[in-house]
């Protein structure tokens, strides 16, 4: 199978999903639960991609200027500054161990 059979056919499946929401009744999905699960599995998958775009490169693991970035911005939106100054506080972080540390 090559790259893209996987692209086609991951392709379609994302389509179907797609249509299967439209079909399914928003009655059992509306409830307390339901809605919870819901807003718990897209910020365990946010979480999940910024980890493995914070700590991944390839197959290694790797610690670099981007780490303490993050930090920087958790710690920034957990006093529940703005989101601009979050992503400026992180950035600035980041460039400056990569200019003056010698940080990746």
């Amino acid at each position: 199978m090559t790259t893209w059979h996987v692209i086609l056919a991951a392709s379609i499946l994302v389509a179907g999903l797609k249509v299967l929401g439209h079909v399914v009744p928003a009655g059992p999905l509306e409830g307390p639960r339901p809605r919870r699960i819901l807003e718990l599995v897209t910020v365990s998958l946010l979480s999940a991609l910024v980890a493995v775009q914070t700590l991944a490169d390839g197959t290694a693991l790797v610690v670099d200027a981007r780490v303490p970035a993050v930090v920087l911005a958790v710690v920034l939106y957990r006093l529940r500054v703005p989101f601009l100054v979050v992503v400026i506080g992180a950035a600035a972080v980041a460039a400056v161990l990569r200019r003056f540390a010698g940080w990746a």
